[in-house]
């Protein structure tokens, strides 16, 4: 690993991270806060990146004609979508900013949590050695690393007697859970997309569209299976830190995930209304 990599993201997450750990107590809720401070500080880089992507999904149809307009010639399909693009001040290449950034800083986090929290090791000396000196902890203090029914030092996984495998625990389940439906949050782009390639000759949209709605399903099977082997803290801050950017995503519309809750909870209201005026009548 560089020693840029290291001054420039591993020592100061090692150091925000243990700055909220010494305001909350436990290493477990400072992962939640930190990863909430996180998604605060980056949205200024990521916002317009996500309005970017809404206007794009908005003109989508209109991509669409475009290219049924140059079907089977995606040179001059390429320089119309380029001019659209332009016209419309929209600039598509800033569409990896987000993800490279949620990249880097997972591999950041990685580093820290390999460093500082493997099993059966002194917590604290291990933070020390990537500590600022204002941060470092007393030699007799003790890091508080047990959340919930976790230690985030450990993986998140359980055995069952009768099972020969460890299996994945709630928190890495939700993980992928969370990631999942932040996927499918955006499946409307991606059918858009299968259906355009369709009317297009060549087999490189077709491919692009399919490995796009693969990842949809194989992008949260990877973080449970690679979030078996890592210490649970890491899982804990990707939950966090995915669920934070469902709500900025162009596609996710609250409604679908929330509204099947929300009349069920209106029908109960309107049950019990109903029952307290039936009452109220007896009397």
């Amino acid at each position: 690993m560089s020693n840029f990599f290291y001054i420039a993201l591993v020592q100061p997450l090692a150091n925000g991270l243990v700055l909220f750990y010494k305001l909350f107590g436990n290493l477990g809720v400072a992962i939640i806060a930190f990863s909430v401070f996180l998604r605060i500080i980056l949205n200024p880089l990521t916002k317009p990146y996500m309005e970017s992507m809404k206007r794009m999904k908005d003109l989508a149809p209109q991509i669409e004609k475009l290219k049924a307009k140059y079907k089977g010639d995606k040179v001059k399909f390429a320089q119309a979508q380029a001019d659209f693009y332009k016209e419309k001040k929209i600039n598509p290449g800033a569409g990896c900013l987000p993800y490279l950034l949620q990249i880097v800083i997972l591999i950041a986090f990685f580093n820290v949590f390999t460093r500082t929290l493997s099993p059966n090791s002194n917590t604290t000396a291990n933070f020390n050695k990537v500590l600022y000196p204002q941060l470092q902890f007393k030699e007799n203090e003790t890091v508080n690393t047990k959340f919930i029914y976790l230690d985030v030092t450990m993986p998140d996984t359980f055995r069952v007697s009768y099972i020969p495998f460890a299996l994945p625990g709630p928190i890495l389940i939700l993980a992928a859970l969370i990631q999942l439906i932040s996927s499918k949050a955006m499946m409307a782009t991606t059918s858009l997309q299968q259906s355009v390639a369709k009317q297009t000759e060549g087999s490189m949209d077709d491919m692009q569209a399919s490995m796009q709605k693969s990842m949809t399903y194989t992008f949260p099977l990877l973080t449970i299976f690679f979030g078996m082997s890592f210490p649970s803290g890491l899982a804990l801050y990707w939950l966090l830190f995915s669920l934070l950017q469902i709500f900025q995503q162009p596609g996710f519309d609250s409604s679908k995930l929330f509204g099947s809750w929300t009349k069920r909870l209106g029908l109960v209201k309107s049950v019990a209304s109903e029952h307290g005026e039936q009452k109220r009548k007896q009397k």
